[in-house]
């Protein structure tokens, strides 16, 4: 059975937002070895469009950037939409059921889905599908933006803690 994880970088005070901080080197890989170890992703429609700029080649690219593209490339998708009539490569588009076909991913497949999108999570922590959560908590405040959780909390569990690079720690969390 497959479990859902929903893990991002945060700031200190909650926030998501890929353009005002990222990871360093250490961490990028990290998140390189996370994409390779998945049996797939399931994302939102905004995080999906973000994410395939992943899609072209730059030759100017480092080899981590290379490598996290050719990792993202051919991980499997599963891309929640109601306004999206088609996806690009190793993507399954979810317009429907979102619930049952989740539901099956988790019953039919074995690995880690990586959940993307803190609008998406919280749907999904709503209807329990949830299994671990990972903070990767960054030393900025932001003051705003887009919240890891949408919502208040669920009762959480904290499972493990560790400093991945020079400055984020990994909170991993799971329902309580």
């Amino acid at each position: 059975m497959a479990r859902l994880v929903f893990g991002m970088n945060v700031s200190l005070d909650g926030y998501v937002d890929h353009e005002k901080f990222a990871p360093d080197p250490v961490l990028f890989r990290h998140w390189i070895e996370q994409v390779r170890g998945a049996t797939g992703s399931i994302y939102g429609r905004r995080l999906y469009e973000i994410m395939r700029y992943w899609e072209q080649d730059d030759p100017d690219w480092t080899p981590d950037l290379q490598a996290f593209a050719a990792a993202w490339r051919a991980e499997r998708k599963w891309v929640v939409s109601r306004s999206l009539t088609s996806v690009g490569p190793n993507a399954t588009l979810v317009s429907g059921d979102m619930e049952g076909v989740i539901r099956g991913l988790k019953t039919d497949l074995e690995g880690d889905i990586h959940v993307g999108g803190p609008v998406l999570a919280q749907s999904l922590t709503d209807l329990g599908l949830i299994d671990e959560y990972r903070l990767y908590l960054h030393p900025v405040v932001l003051g705003q933006g887009a919240p890891f959780f949408a919502v208040p909390r669920p009762p959480l569990r904290l499972v493990a803690h560790d400093r991945i690079g020079g400055e984020a720690i990994r909170l991993t969390y799971v329902p309580a």
